[in-house]
């Protein structure tokens, strides 16, 4: 049976949502602004027997806002702390990060290289220090309007996110519906500031756990060349590449998630 709940961890309220089952469990750390339910069509393509966990950050989704400003370094020992409350203290897991989760999950990575696995990084980049997209796309992104009215995520999506949504935009229209509640502005905001002072292109070399890069050719968010530096600066990665957009792990789940499931259990997947 699936958890979903409140948990407290380090002053904050936590919401985690728990599919049980077996092998090494998948944590997703999702996109900014975006609740757990988002990536509903990307937990459904992957393997069902196995354990996943998603958590909406502070001030998103269900969590409330966190009463402070936060970085990314103090997200991840939430999350690891979260994990130890929801039973996975002895056990590694996977790390899956989609756009501004994938900086968390790089930190993650890099503050816990026994505990994490392996690493999956989608549609992410260096954080502060990297190839920004357009300022037109950019200036998008700055409040959380797309969350709170999905027609006008719609209207934006195809300058946005590239990919599937140019020709279907509803479909983003669709992901936003699925929220089960906005983010806060402040929560939009925290997040905002979490990823304009933090980079990991320097920390990169250090991280030793095996990595797999996904990005598409078409993110007008995150431009492709921000993946193709990642994998020569990470020591254990291997970029995929596709030719849609910046949520095209959950638009396009069906053809994403098999290529996530290969890295993570190979010999399963033959």
């Amino acid at each position: 049976m699936t958890m979903d709940h409140l948990v407290p961890v380090l002053g904050q309220q936590i919401r985690v949502k728990v599919r049980p089952g077996t092998g090494v469990p998948l944590v997703l750390c999702n996109g900014i602004g975006a609740g757990l339910e988002v990536l509903d069509p990307l937990v459904e393509q992957l393997n069902p027997d196995a354990t996943v966990v998603r958590f909406d950050v502070p001030g998103t989704g269900g969590s409330p806002n966190s009463s402070l400003p936060y970085g990314f370094p103090y997200l991840a020992m939430v999350l690891g702390r979260l994990l130890n409350k929801i039973g996975l203290a002895c056990q590694p897991v996977d790390v899956l990060g989609l756009s501004w989760g994938g900086g968390l999950a790089q930190q993650f990575a890099f503050q816990n290289p026994r505990r994490c696995r392996k690493l999956i990084l989608v549609s992410t980049g260096t954080g502060m220090l990297m190839v920004p997209g357009r300022p037109a796309v950019l200036a998008k992104m700055v409040t959380p309007h797309r969350f709170r009215d999905p027609e006008y995520a719609a209207s934006v999506a195809g300058d946005l996110y590239g990919g599937s949504a140019r020709t279907d935009p509803l479909v983003v229209k669709e992901l936003m519906d699925r929220q089960r509640m906005a983010g806060s502005r402040i929560g939009y905001l925290h997040q905002l500031l979490a990823g304009s002072i933090w980079t990991s292109l320097f920390g990169l070399p250090l991280i030793r756990q095996e990595t797999l890069i996904v990005a598409g050719t078409d993110d007008p968010i995150i431009p492709v060349v921000n993946a193709k530096l990642m994998h020569l600066l990470l020591p254990h990665a291997a970029l995929h590449l596709h030719d849609g957009g910046h949520v095209e792990l959950i638009t396009n789940a069906a053809q994403l998630a098999p290529v996530i499931e290969q890295f993570r259990n190979p010999t399963l997947s033959r």
